[in-house]
């Protein structure tokens, strides 16, 4: 399973405090019983949130091809480790 992102963390985080907030202005309980639910509901929340913020995408390389091969994709880090040739020097 892939790590949170930052931004993932941050709305997960933003939206169970101030739903937790809000619930508890609106519904002006003071029980604990009620105050468990809504802190639930808002964990449950932003857990929703944070999981539907969506994640960065990675962008596939075209490699150059000629008119007689099949279209190839390489990814980026395949890209970064091939090797550098140098022309010889004479």
């Amino acid at each position: 399973m892939p790590r949170p992102t930052v931004a993932q963390l941050t709305y997960g985080s933003c939206t169970v405090v101030l739903s937790t907030l809000a619930m508890l202005l609106l519904s002006q309980t003071s029980s604990g019983p009620a105050v468990a639910v809504i802190a639930v509901a808002a964990v449950a929340l932003g857990v929703l949130v944070a999981m539907t913020v969506p994640a960065p995408r990675r962008t596939p390389v075209i490699v150059a091809r000629s008119a007689t091969e099949e279209p190839a994709v390489a990814s980026v880090a395949a890209a970064a480790h091939e090797a550098v040739r140098e022309p010889s020097a004479r």
